[in-house]
């Protein structure tokens, strides 16, 4: 048997490692299955290399339970250590450079000061008393050997019985870190970081009663709480729509099958691997409820990926999984590199590529899933510019009464000869509520006007950009103006009304209106059409729009601030007209003009509370 100092001048290497990796404490567990992973690994290699002769056998990491001894034990079956191995790998690499690390590092972020420090298996001392390893190598006439340490730099090393090689780490867990001797909590951390590593991973609680199988029934078969071999890690050409569907139901059991995947396989000038789903979006709450999984050799770092893939693609799910991304000790944060910035355009790229395949080719099956796919397109277009590049041949709009997909280039082409205005720009009809802007498009599509939905949370903040990277677009909603004046301003005003008796509405009008920034104006418009129009200026009611999806801060709180404008266009060729004017019951003709009003109001769904129990009462009045 034999004692000493780990080599370190000071004693507080262990008080820092508990203080730093506090806040991610369950961490200990990934890190030492990781390395009974590694030992594994390492042993099959040597086995393929024929430098290990020996029974390899099927190679299993048992993580064994026991509460009542306050213990949790980490076993692996790979290459073990020799005393001298022991010596190296747990007295000396771990802590090189201790002091100048200190020193450099004294009073900085816990967070990042353990990117710069190899703590793994001392990562043990988080949660423990006392730690013993147990450890026999592969090597021909090796001895078993252990080592105990219980958190100063002082450390047991003597031979020891084992039979088998491999490595057994017992953690004497200490009072303040008792909550993992819960069966339940070991299996949910070993879930969440150790599925899908490539050695099969046991749990054992042996406190736990083993229930004897009633006569005919087999015994419960205690199996591996991991798949060693996702799909991810497989080539695409081994795996069905099946195998895709059935690894997306492990990742995500609660949600429907997905709209499609991409498999991502590259291993120059980086190494990534992963499959990313395309969800079913329904409703905006969904977006960010299931993240991306990032894996770092099959091991769970995090489901934060902002830094690795566009902002655009966080509505996306799945798995990515790179070595190549430098991560610290703890792996979950992620530091600067020049890696990270080529995986994500390799991701854009291969994710417009997939989505302008399949509009190429499978056209019907694009557009039948434009419900969900539009909101993330519409999003890269806005923030990724080589995206919008690729983007702008796949985009679709839906219109509105139809099953009819344009692209812009098609849209363009199909109003070619009705919405060109004065100034060469294709104008964009488009609706984002078709029942309740329903006679506004019931009008431009009487003169022969396509409208389109937009009804994406995104599209008033869309619609902006995109004027601005369309060439020769302007986008107007359908209830912007009447349908005269959508296209260009129409000046013509053929009405039937004497100059006398439209000045004398228009006082009418004005003098009964509520809203004191409303504009009023008297045209000649067909005698079918509406006696009253309520339109909403396109720029004034598109920036309060944008303040409600951002939520009133800074210049759209401005906005959002703002009266509602609305124009009033008075058809003076609509009989009505010529029965307001000719009554003689003054407080009748009000009654009538605010009706008018109230009716289109109404038909906008701008009329409320007060206003819309007056507009009843009156109504049952002027029937009477």
């Amino acid at each position: 048997m034999s004692t000493g100092n780990i080599r370190v001048q000071t004693e507080n290497i262990f008080p820092i490692i508990k203080k730093f990796l506090y806040s991610d404490h369950e961490i200990f567990i990934r890190e030492l299955v990781s390395n009974a992973v590694d030992a594994t690994q390492k042993l099959k290699t040597l086995a393929g290399l024929g430098e290990f002769k020996g029974e390899l056998g099927e190679p299993k990491i048992t993580v064994r339970l026991d509460a009542k001894k306050k213990t949790i034990t980490i076993a692996d079956q790979g290459i073990g250590m020799t005393s001298e191995e022991v010596d190296k790998y747990l007295n000396q690499v771990a802590f090189s450079g201790a002091e100048e690390f200190l020193e450099k590092y004294k009073g900085q972020n816990e967070a990042n000061i353990i990117g710069h420090f190899g703590l793994g298996f001392y990562s043990s001392f988080m949660i423990s008393e006392q730690v013993e390893v147990f450890t026999k190598s592969f090597k021909e006439d090796a001895k078993a050997v252990r080592w105990e340490c219980d958190g100063s730099p002082e450390y047991t090393l003597e031979e020891t019985d084992k039979a088998d090689r491999g490595t057994e780490i017992v953690l004497h867990v200490d009072k303040d870190s008792e909550e993992f001797l819960d069966k339940w909590r070991i299996v949910g951390i070993l879930e969440k970081f150790c599925k899908f590593l490539p050695v099969p991973i046991f749990f054992e609680d042996v406190n736990e009663e083993v229930k004897e199988p009633k006569e005919g029934e087999e015994a419960e078969e205690n199996k591996a709480i991991n798949n060693t071999n996702p799909a991810w890690t497989r080539k695409p050409n081994e795996l069905t729509k099946e195998d895709y569907e059935n690894f997306y139901k492990e990742l995500y059991p609660m949600n429907e099958t997905p709209l499609f995947w991409i498999h991502l396989n590259v291993d120059y000038p980086f190494n990534l691997t992963g499959v990313l789903y395309f969800p079913r979006i329904k409703h905006s709450y969904e977006i960010q409820k299931d993240k991306i999984q990032l894996y770092s050799n099959q091991v769970f770092v995090t489901d934060e990926v902002k830094d690795i893939v566009p902002e655009f693609m966080m509505m996306l799910q799945g798995v990515i999984d790179s070595p190549d991304i430098p991560l610290n000790v703890s792996r979950s944060y992620l530091q600067g590199d020049p890696n990270v910035k080529k995986i994500n355009s390799y991701i854009t790229k291969k994710v417009a590529d997939k989505l302008d395949e399949i509009f190429r080719n499978e056209r019907p099956s694009f557009e039948e899933k434009w419900e969900s796919l539009g909101l993330f397109v519409k999003y890269g277009m806005m923030t990724d510019e080589k995206f919008f590049e690729k983007a702008k041949s796949f985009l679709v709009m839906k219109e509105v009464d139809g099953e009819k997909y344009f692209t812009m280039e098609e849209y363009k082409y199909a109003a070619e000869t009705l919405q060109k205005n004065k100034d060469g720009k294709t104008v964009v009809l488009y609706t984002t509520d078709a029942v309740q802007q329903d006679a506004y498009i019931k009008a431009a599509k009487a003169k022969g006007y396509y409208v389109v939905q937009l009804n994406d949370l995104i599209d008033a903040s869309w619609i902006g950009q995109m004027e601005s990277k369309f060439e020769n677009i302007q986008f107007t909603r359908v209830d912007a103006d009447i349908a005269e004046n959508l296209i260009d301003k129409n000046e013509t005003n053929d009405s039937v009304l004497s100059k006398e008796d439209a000045d004398k509405l228009q006082e009418l009008f004005k003098t009964n209106i509520a809203n004191t920034t409303s504009n009023i104006e008297v045209k000649g418009l067909s005698a079918d059409a509406a006696p009253v129009i309520a339109t909403r200026p396109e720029f004034m009611r598109r920036m309060k729009d944008m303040a409600s999806v951002a939520g009133g801060s800074g210049m759209m709180g401005f906005y959002a601030q703002m009266p509602d404008e609305i124009n009033f266009t008075i058809n003076g060729n609509h009989p009505i007209q010529q029965q307001i004017l000719a009554e003689a019951d003054t407080a009748k003709q009000e009654k009538l003009v605010k009706n008018l009003l109230d009716l289109d109001m109404l038909s906008q769904g701008m009329l409320k509370g007060n206003d819309l129990t007056s507009f009843i009462s009156r109504s049952v009045e002027l029937m009477g």
